[in-house]
């Protein structure tokens, strides 16, 4: 797809038809230079093949490493994201409820941080089954793909929801064998199965089998995200759909947005990828939109939007939600247009950053009071 350099303009040519072969062709060079008439006789000119002092070299198209940070700042970059997701994780519930007098919820920062790596895991898992797609149908790409972290995705899921078990044990006073006949320790060891499923699919080399496991663990996560007397199976499949489809944007991006450095000296296949992802990206926040929409409208009263924790948190989640809108649209039309997707690249890249708030975020709502409690309609 790339060709090389352009040849110099100032280099000698031999003549049409002349049986001399051109530099390079086999005859010894003695590293001062060789005349191009291949008699032998050392050349006194300025060596022509590289660029001259102070000429800078043209790099070939593609994503440019030299825009990317060193190894060395992403590694420091990454860990304090990871710092400070685990913060957030821990003290927004405490935050979130602070002067709301609704009541406290034992250990609510760490059932934040579980189910923060449950939706992380399922994002990773569902979007390393739905990116391959979007890889296939492209002409001319490179034959690499990147590594897959599903079988460590699932594994981590699974460890969050036996983690949560062992939690509510420990809050209720049960034993474990007892905790798994409540209605929360069912669904928990419902999803903690599905996820060692699909991670028996992903190490069998089997992944399209994942896609069972993985829709029982929505769907009992969805059950287990509504407890409340008022149709409850609204909410439910309210969630069933948003948590999907949030799953599929996330983790679709992560894996293109691996696939795309993976790609960096193919720019053309790189920019094809990115835009077939924008095309489906746009579905699924349209999705998202339609029931994050109909289930506030449903759980929220408009009297405790700035006085309950839900309504607190939601607040925030909304704020990074425009954030994320803007970064998307921002990298579609730099998509548009430029060939080189470097820019478009790196616009994603902070989309998915602020796309890993959201989970946090959305965890957390999942951890704080039902906001009708403190509600003043009937």
């Amino acid at each position: 797809m790339l060709s090389g350099p352009p040849a110099d303009p100032a280099a000698p040519t031999p003549p049409t038809g002349s049986a001399t072969p051109p530099t390079g062709s086999g005859t010894p060079s003695s590293g001062s230079g060789m005349s191009a008439s291949g008699s032998g006789t050392p050349s006194t000119g300025p060596d022509r093949s590289s660029p001259g002092p102070g000429v800078a070299a043209t790099p070939p198209p593609g994503l440019p490493s030299a825009g990317a940070p060193p190894a060395g700042a992403a590694t420091i970059a990454l860990a304090a994201a990871g710092l400070l997701a685990l913060l957030i994780a821990l003290a927004g519930p405490g935050l979130a409820a602070r002067g709301t007098g609704e009541l406290r919820i034992p250990g609510a920062g760490l059932t934040t941080l579980l189910r923060t790596v449950l939706f992380t895991a399922l994002a990773v898992h569902l979007g390393e089954l739905l990116a391959p797609q979007l890889i296939r149908p492209l002409r001319s790409r490179p034959r690499t793909a990147v590594r897959s972290w599903s079988l460590y995705a699932a594994l981590a899921g699974a460890a969050a929801a036996a983690g949560q078990i062992v939690q509510l044990a420990a809050v209720s006073g049960l034993g474990i064998t007892e905790t798994y006949a409540t209605r929360d320790g069912g669904l928990l060891l419902l999803i903690a199965n599905g996820l060692v499923l699909a991670a028996l699919c992903a190490a069998g080399k089997r992944p399209a089998l994942a896609l069972a496991p993985l829709a029982v663990v929505i769907g009992a996560e969805a059950i287990r995200a509504h407890p409340e007397a008022y149709s409850p199976e609204i909410g439910a499949a309210l969630t069933v759909v948003h948590l999907t489809a949030a799953s599929l944007w996330a983790g679709g991006l992560l894996y293109v947005l691996r696939t795309m450095w993976l790609w960096r000296g193919s720019p053309v296949a790189a920019r094809a990828l990115l835009g077939r992802y924008a095309r489906l990206a746009i579905w699924l926040y349209v999705a998202l939109a339609a029931t994050g929409t109909a289930s506030t409208l449903r759980r929220l009263p408009l009297d405790v939007v700035f006085t309950s924790a839900y309504g607190r948190t939601l607040l925030v989640k909304l704020a990074l939600m425009a954030v994320v809108s803007a970064l998307a649209v921002a990298a579609r039309r730099r998509m548009l247009r430029d060939t080189d997707p470097a820019v478009a690249h790196r616009l994603a890249r902070r989309e998915q950053a602020v796309l890993g708030a959201v989970v946090v975020v959305s965890a957390i709502l999942t951890v704080v009071p039902d906001p009708h409690w403190i509600s003043l309609r009937p």
